[in-house]
C-alpha cells in the first residue's frame, strides 16, 4: 500500500537535491552581493556595501525544493518569488 513519507522527503525530494539547491542558492546569493558591492556610479561617500538579502531562486530546481527549504527553516519566503538566507541563531 502506500509508505509513510520520511521527515525531511516529500514528493521524490532527496536530501541530495535540497543540499544541491541550497548551494546553488547561496552561491547566487553571494555572486549577487559581490556584483551589487561592484557597480560603478556609487558615492564615494556613500559608505560600505549595501547589502543584498533575498534573491529570485535558481531556476534550475523545481518551486517544490524551494517551499521544503523553507518548511525546514534554512530559507524565508520574503514574498513576489524572492528568498532569503536564514541567519542561524
Amino acid at each position: 500500500m502506500t509508505e509513510p513519507k520520511q521527515q525531511g522527503q516529500t514528493a521524490g525530494l532527496t536530501p541530495e537535491v535540497l543540499k544541491s539547491a541550497l548551494k546553488a542558492f547561496k552561491k547566487r546569493l553571494k555572486l549577487t552581493a559581490l556584483d551589487d558591492d561592484s557597480r560603478l556610479g556609487r558615492g564615494a561617500l556613500s559608505g560600505g556595501p549595501t547589502g543584498v538579502f533575498a534573491i529570485r531562486p535558481p531556476s534550475q530546481f523545481p518551486q517544490q525544493v524551494w517551499n521544503e527549504l523553507c518548511r525546514q527553516g534554512k530559507l524565508r519566503d520574503t514574498g513576489h518569488g524572492l528568498y532569503e538566507l536564514v541567519k542561524p541563531s
